[in-house]
């Protein structure tokens, strides 16, 4: 596997292209990352960039003349109401949307209540939405109770945005409910860039591709911000990703964070922005972008974020009639770090067990057999991650060896996958293929088995297994049994392994 990054040595603000990178001291230097698949290694070359010192930012002290901000860096400018700010400094910022759900909900508003006042309101009920989306379709008593908390609260509160289901038995019947919480977020149009949306879940960095401040909070933080509509957030710095080249046909977005999260660990980007841009990134669909900025927070970053473009305008059309103002990075922003990637030279990826910079090559990893084969979640459930699962059980013709779960994640996405025709299939729809190939039917929409959750949950492994799965972390327990093995792969790379039982480079089908 070939790829080219700049070390996460300070990146000047004047290197902007790479024109400017041949003006500067160049040194490379070949280095090599060792991770290791049975017997195999993948050797990562690393182009190190020689700068200056980056001395101390200070505001400009005449004229109108401002200090460059980044993009992360604007948006907080702006909510917190201030001209200027800085990395490291501790704002109290103004909250555009607050999310929860089932499993972060009652402990919000436990605390809302006890800080507040049983009989106190929300700062503002248009504001805050409620989407049940974990444990839903399950006969456990205090999963359930966890929907009922948020119901009596929602009527309680008069909360305009609540994505209520009332009937386990048939998902359809429940016209409010929707799904997993990333992607309804985006697709009931509650994404909009230069806000601020803040969430009960680690993955609320997801919205962070529609070029706004997303990210993940606590109860005790969440609870505050219901009765406030405020936060105290200290301004992250930001690492730029740049990846240009074009994308071979056998890459998805997923491949690309794995890339990334391999190239700088799971602490690589602790409390940092992670900002993503390049030809490939504007290549992007925004489903594709949306996996991109869901797995910042496996490389511990606090927000990932992708410049709005007219890709994301379009897709917002007609999703939100709410005006919103897009900000991006100053020209001459300061960035802790930058790094370049030629995505023409990428493979498909996994990242093994049990971590998710655990990265290796799918084609080194051919002789790992697997037991069952997972295509669901915030990350790898959207409507083009089953078209793409699809495009290789349609190219191959065969069935698949293991058991393969199909688990949509909103129900906008479970009537995609019978109702839109696969490019290439003769007028075939995603659950005919899926149907052609031996995969289970797919499921309710929900979470599923991504975090293990009650024993009844839809595909949990409640037994030692191997599975390769388009979910974001592959942790001791995650999807259930505590020493079941998580393969994280593309949509492509788990139907190719589903139709072969072992981990396999999609590439084996799709040329």
């Amino acid at each position: 596997m070939a790829s080219s990054a700049i070390s996460a040595t300070p990146t000047p603000s004047f290197i902007a292209n790479q024109k400017d990178l041949r003006r500067f001291g160049f040194c490379s230097t070949s280095q090599f990352s060792i991770h290791k698949c049975k017997k195999s290694a993948i050797p990562i070359k690393i182009m190190s960039v020689m700068t200056p010192q980056q001395s101390e930012r200070r505001s400009a002290t005449t004229g109108s003349v401002k200090t460059a901000l980044t993009l992360t860096e604007k948006i907080l400018a702006r909510a917190s109401e201030k001209p200027q700010l800085s990395p490291g400094e501790n704002v109290w910022v103004n909250v555009d949307i607050l999310m929860t759900h089932d499993v972060g909900g009652p402990g919000s508003i436990g605390i809302f209540k006890k800080e507040f006042g049983e009989n106190a309101k929300v700062w503002n009920r248009e504001k805050l939405l409620i989407i049940p989306d974990h444990y839903i379709f399950t006969s456990d008593e205090r999963a359930n109770r966890n929907v009922d908390i948020l119901r009596d609260f929602c009527t309680e509160q008069n909360i305009k945005y609540f994505y209520d289901i009332k009937d386990l038995s048939n998902f359809k019947v429940n016209p409010d409910y929707k799904g997993v919480c990333h992607v309804a977020l985006a697709q009931e149009g509650h994404c909009r860039p230069g806000e601020v949306l803040l969430g009960t879940d680690s993955h609320t960095c997801t919205a962070g591709a529609f070029g706004q401040f997303a990210t993940g909070i606590g109860h005790t933080d969440a609870g505050f911000v219901m009765g406030t509509g405020k936060l105290l957030l200290k301004v992250p710095p930001t690492l730029r990703f740049v990846m240009d080249g074009e994308m071979p046909d056998y890459l998805l977005a997923k491949d690309l964070i794995l890339q990334i999260i391999g190239e700088i660990s799971v602490s690589g980007a602790t409390y940092k922005a992670m900002e993503f841009t390049g030809t490939t990134v504007e290549s992007l669909t925004m489903e594709e972008r949306m996996t991109l900025c869901n797995m910042v927070v496996e490389a511990g970053g606090k927000n990932g974020v992708v410049p709005a473009d007219s890709t994301t305008f379009k897709y917002l059309e007609d999703k939100t009639s709410m005006g919103y103002e897009p900000v991006y990075s100053d020209e001459k922003a300061s960035f802790l770090s930058e790094y370049r990637f030629d995505v023409s030279k990428l493979e498909p990826l996994v990242a093994k067990p049990h971590l998710p910079d655990n990265r290796a090559l799918a084609r080194e990893c051919k002789d790992v057999k697997i037991d069952r084969v997972y295509i669901g979640s915030c990350t790898g459930g959207k409507t083009e991650d089953f078209l793409a699962a699809a495009k290789v059980f349609q190219a191959s013709g065969k069935k698949v060896k293991v058991p393969t779960f199909l688990v949509p994640a909103t129900q906008k996405v479970w009537m995609d996958v019978y109702t839109l025709l696969v490019p290439g299939s003769g007028g075939k729809t995603c659950s005919q293929i899926f149907e052609e190939a031996g995969c289970d039917t797919p499921a309710s929409p929900s979470c599923g088995a991504c975090l293990g959750g009650p024993k009844d949950i839809f595909a949990r492994m409640n037994e030692p297994m191997v599975c390769v799965s388009t979910t974001n972390r592959n942790f001791p327990g995650r999807m259930g049994h505590s020493e079941g093995q998580i393969y994280l792969a593309s949509p492509y790379t788990a139907a190719a392994s589903a139709l072969t039982g072992y981990v396999t480079d999609p590439r084996e089908f799709l040329q």
